[in-house]
């Protein structure tokens, strides 16, 4: 592997121009064949194997259109204190509302609350539903004119008028400003880590080149794959990630092979052969995390898993290729500024410090990462046992987790979708925004009708049930559909219970019916039926990552309990994540520092994606990190000078790369989305708790502890394993310091 990628990293330095120019070719290719390829199908989002989604399809196959994605806007007039809204002048107001949005282009029809009953009891509230013939991404910014000036003459008579549905609703902004800081400090801290400004703006070039190919080649085999600019999310967010990771471990090597005295030639080589063989093998381990999403069973999660994987796929030949070949271009840019300067007698800088066989290294001042190994080599149990306490601690709380699809109950309260989820539950009832939908199959039934009745009187008379609307049967007359409101609000864990509870009274309803089923549907109940499915699959996800991950990276380090700490460290950072997650966004410890303004259910999605792009960017640090010390290892140091030489090299691009990361993903918590929020934390704290209390603490006291027992590996499992050579220890030879002429002749012939 490391003579392969040696050979690798030194043709495309040699070849550098012929290499560019491939890249800025497939990158042109694969945008042309992203802006002419057909749009996707949008297929929706299904849910196989849900209950929810089986009554869906139902209804879709008995009611023909019933189940249309056109855009709607479900309009709320409040009347003012101590009024009515069914008052003269309020009703006009209302009536006038409906007739001009009924005439607005692209609606399909405006319902009248007065005429079918949307009015609260109090006669307080009513709501108006307005209904298009297109979706919400399709509406022209005509129709939402017309809309919104209707509203506004509303308002101007004394209304208070706000809009839920989705063809006004607000577009959720990643992070605005706060993202933008985060880049920022993405590119200081790769300029204080490097002190150049070309060394620091290589890795974010290749990684936007990366995400430019992997994006455009998603949309490009859209129409073919059922692909979307959605299913992309997790590739760009991924490719971002490992392709900046990936690059600044290469650059990393490159500059200390230059250090030693090496030709830029042969330093490109070498960082390929040695970094690069770390960067194939984080790579594969994050491969297998977003592949093993197709565990989860749910098809969109599928293809955003395999497509995130092409991207890292992408991110890791451009490390071993693209980098290179720009490295070749500016051979010296890269250096730091002292690393520049020339000597006298030679071109090159003296080397630094030089590798003797049965010891550490020679010269060279300790860096913070050598001061901090030290430490911890000296206290390991103390750090050990504070990281797991510490670790455990804040995951306790991911016991108490509950999983649900935040709605419009999450959003701010500055905006209209949040003021009407509020009028309407004030008016109308908490249950109201998430009524349950009951799809009764009665073509088995002697007498449909009947059946139906029963069915609906049962579900009516359930504790919980506030209310039940009239059965509407479709054409055949052999299936019905009626909505039964509950008292709780769609994420309180009481309407969870109640849509258990009419399942478990299932046989006893249907028994009496006399072949009439029935099942539970609609949004709430699709959030549940998701949550649940998304929480019985995390167990099985986990197992078949992390055994898998477990398994190459035996093949990585020649070792045992090496990948069983770094499986058992990831665990710890992901828990401590989520159980920081809950803690804030569903107790509510904190939620006000930031902004966070209704506290509720962890979206069903979080723990997946946490631990799918966390697993990868911790794999990334653990195998650069470990891997270092490997080869220090198995070049003859003892295993705590080893771990000391590691930390060395390694912890500085460690915890540039950590830092990168956080600061990219803290962007995401300036959004006004509570769900994005959600995210943005939950992934700096992961990168926070992962790079530097498991990485940089537990790994270290660890082995340390461990000693030569860390790289114990059975006979057996030794002639098993297939031999991959990580170390670089064919390299050996090449990674001595040239003398000067032959370093000066190296030069010459690659400026040749």
């Amino acid at each position: 592997m490391a003579t392969l990628l040696y050979r690798l990293g030194r043709l495309a330095f040699r070849r550098r121009w012929y290499v560019a120019l491939l890249w800025a070719a497939v990158l042109g290719a694969v945008g042309f064949g992203a802006a002419t390829a057909p749009a996707a199908p949008d297929e929706g989002n299904s849910m196989p194997g849900i209950e929810s989604q089986q009554a869906f399809d139902l209804m879709e196959q008995r009611f023909p259109g019933a189940a249309a994605d056109g855009a709607s806007a479900r309009i709320v007039f409040v009347a003012p204190d101590g009024q009515k809204v069914t008052a003269t002048e309020n009703r006009r107001a209302v009536e006038k509302f409906v007739d001009e949005a009924a005439d607005g282009p692209q609606v399909a029809q405006a319902a009248d609350p007065f005429k079918v009953r949307a009015v609260s009891e109090d006669d307080s509230t009513a709501y108006a539903t307005v209904s298009y013939e297109v979706e919400a991404d399709a509406l022209t910014d005509r129709s939402k004119t017309v809309l919104e000036d209707a509203m506004e003459e509303a308002r101007d008579a004394g209304l208070t008028v706000e809009a839920g549905g989705n063809a006004l609703a607000t577009q959720p902004a990643a992070g605005g400003a706060a993202e933008g800081i985060g880049v920022a400090i993405a590119a200081v801290v790769l300029l204080i880590t490097f002190g150049s400004l070309a060394a620091a703006g290589l890795p974010l070039l290749t990684a936007i080149i990366g995400v430019g190919v992997s994006m455009a080649s998603i949309l490009a085999l859209g129409s073919t794959f059922g692909l979307s600019a959605t299913t992309g999310t997790l590739a760009t967010m991924l490719g971002l990630a490992c392709g900046i990771d990936y690059a600044l471990f290469i650059v990393s090597r490159y500059r200390e092979e230059r250090a030693k005295g090496h030709a830029p030639r042969e330093a490109a080589g070498l960082a390929a052969g040695t970094a690069g063989s770390a960067v194939v093998f984080a790579g594969l381990t994050v491969v297998i995390a977003l592949a093993g999403l197709s565990v989860v069973g749910i098809p969109m999660l599928t293809k955003m898993g395999l497509a995130a994987a092409g991207a890292v796929v992408v991110s890791v030949v451009i490390a071993l290729t693209l980098v290179p070949a720009l490295l070749g271009l500016w051979p010296d840019a890269v250096l730091s500024r002292s690393t520049r300067k020339p000597s006298s007698r030679t071109r090159f800088p003296r080397p630094r410090f030089a590798r003797k066989r049965g010891g550490s290294t020679e010269g060279g001042e300790g860096n913070g990462g050598t001061r901090w190994a030290r430490f911890v080599l000296r206290r390991p149990v103390p750090v050990l046992l504070a990281s797991v306490a510490g670790l455990g601690a804040l995951a306790l709380p991911v016991l108490d987790l509950q999983l649900g699809m935040p709605g419009d109950e999450s959003k701010p309260t500055s905006t209209t979708e949040r003021r009407a989820y509020d009028a309407l539950a004030d008016g109308f009832g908490p249950g109201f925004n998430g009524p349950l939908t009951i799809v009764v199959d009665a073509k088995g039934a002697a007498d449909p009708k009947a059946a139906v009745t029963t069915i609906e009187q049962r579900v009516g008379a359930t504790e919980g049930v506030v209310s039940v609307s009239a059965a509407r049967f479709n054409p055949a007359g052999d299936t019905a559909m009626f909505t039964a409101v509950p008292a709780a609000a769609p994420t309180d864990q009481k309407t969870k219970d109640l849509v258990h509870g009419i399942r478990g009274d299932r046989s006893g309803i249907e028994s009496t019916t006399q072949g009439a089923t029935f099942e539970v549907t609609g949004t709430t109940a699709m959030n549940i039926d998701m949550a649940q499915k998304v929480q019985d699959a995390l167990i099985p996800y986990l197992a078949v990552v992390v055994g898998l991950a477990v398994l190459l990276l035996m093949v990585v380090f020649r070792s045992v309990l090496v990948p069983v700490k770094a499986a058992l460290g990831f665990l710890l950072s992901v828990g401590a994540a989520l159980g920081s997650v809950v803690a804030v966004f569903q107790w509510g410890w904190g939620a006000g520092l930031l902004g966070v303004e209704q506290t509720g259910p962890v979206m069903s999605l979080m723990p997946i994606f946490l631990v799918g792009i966390v697993f990868g960017l911790a794999m990334d640090y653990e195998v650069f990190l470990v891997a270092r010390m490997r080869e220090a290892y198995v070049h003859g140091d003892r295993p705590d000078q080893a771990v000391v030489s590691g930390f060395r090299y390694s912890a500085r691009v460690v915890v540039a790369a950590a830092l990168i990361m956080m600061a990219v993903f803290s962007g995401f918590i300036g959004a006004g989305e509570s769900m994005i929020k959600a995210i943005g934390f939950g992934l700096a704290v992961a990168v926070l708790f992962d790079a530097f209390v498991v990485r940089m603490a537990l790994v270290p006291a660890v082995l340390a502890l461990l000693g030569r027992a860390a790289w114990w590996l059975p006979r057996p499992l030794d002639r098993l394993l297939p031999r991959v050579d990580v170390e670089g220890e064919a390299l050996s030879r090449r990674s001595t310091v040239l003398p000067a002429p032959a370093r000066t002749a190296d030069r010459e012939s690659v400026r040749t």
